[in-house]
């Protein structure tokens, strides 16, 4: 079954980010997504820019509309995904209890997938 973490947390602030702990925090994610690939459950991973280069979309009265920044304004933001294929929720959420954005008073959202693609053909998940 095939599941996706949503790490939520909190960005830093300008300045508050150093560089020792932005490696801190590059190694902790590295060190688990090595854990998960040695696991054979990693299918991908991605650590998202922060929340100000993002760009939401909308329609609304059939013209798009486009905005820069985070569609939601909050305390926490969400900066990375995990998709991993385990067994059940059980073991899924043993995994995402294991996310080092845990530690930086984070929440990992656990979803499970509805449909994936394969080589461009959409497969049913499970």
């Amino acid at each position: 079954m095939r599941y996706t973490f949503l790490l939520h947390y909190g960005e830093p602030a300008e300045g508050e980010l150093t560089p020792e702990v932005a490696a801190q925090g590059q190694a902790a994610m590295s060190a688990y997504a090595a854990t998960l690939q040695q696991a054979g459950v990693l299918l991908s991973a991605e650590v998202l820019q922060f929340s100000d280069m993002t760009t939401t979309l909308r329609k609304k009265d059939g013209s798009l509309q486009i905005q820069d920044g985070p569609f939601a304004d909050t305390k926490e933001q969400l900066g990375g995904t995990f998709v991993v294929d385990v067994a059940d929720l059980d073991e899924a959420i043993r995994w995402a209890g294991e996310v080092p954005a845990l530690e930086w008073n984070g929440a990992v959202e656990i979803r499970p997938g509805a449909v994936h693609t394969v080589e461009g053909v959409w497969q049913p998940n499970g």
